[in-house]
């Protein structure tokens, strides 16, 4: 598998688990954590804001920002896509100074940023494991060689 098959590929996974944490929150809407919705929010916020880093496009919402869940799965899509494109588009080695949120510029190549926006989503679809177990919601089991079974 070539690496942007491979990016694909967990962009997908990335895709299906943020939606399908987005359905059990809608489920579970009255019991739902704060920390979870916050962390729910700054991971889908996360990779939109990197993907107008990596296309040089204003940045429209904060990293902490709290949207309406209602418009979660449209924003989880639109994401989705755009990284997609992003893949189809830019050479991963392509160097992109962006930055951060303090204002201080950095710069990574396309494939340091999509592996970060990645493993940031897993690491906080993991504490909002964590934290639904703690107020007796049943967590989503999102570990990318589970999605790989089905």
């Amino acid at each position: 598998m070539e690496t942007t098959d491979f990016f694909k590929d967990t962009f997908e996974y990335n895709y299906h688990f943020n939606q399908e944490l987005i359905q059990l929150f809608k489920k579970e809407k009255q019991n739902i954590p704060e920390k979870s919705i916050k962390l729910l929010n700054h991971l889908i916020n996360a990779q939109e804001i990197w993907n107008a880093r990596i296309l040089n496009q204003d940045i429209s919402v904060a990293v902490w920002e709290i949207r309406p869940l209602e418009n979660l799965k449209n924003h989880n899509k639109t994401n989705y896509n755009q990284s997609i494109s992003i893949l189809n588009s830019i050479e991963l080695s392509k160097k992109i100074e962006y930055k951060n949120s303090k204002g201080i510029v950095f710069s990574n190549t396309v494939q340091d940023i999509i592996f970060h926006i990645i493993n940031h989503s897993t690491y906080h679809r993991a504490q909002i494991a964590s934290d639904l177990a703690a107020n007796g919601i049943d967590p989503i089991n999102t570990d990318y060689i589970f999605y790989k079974r089905k």
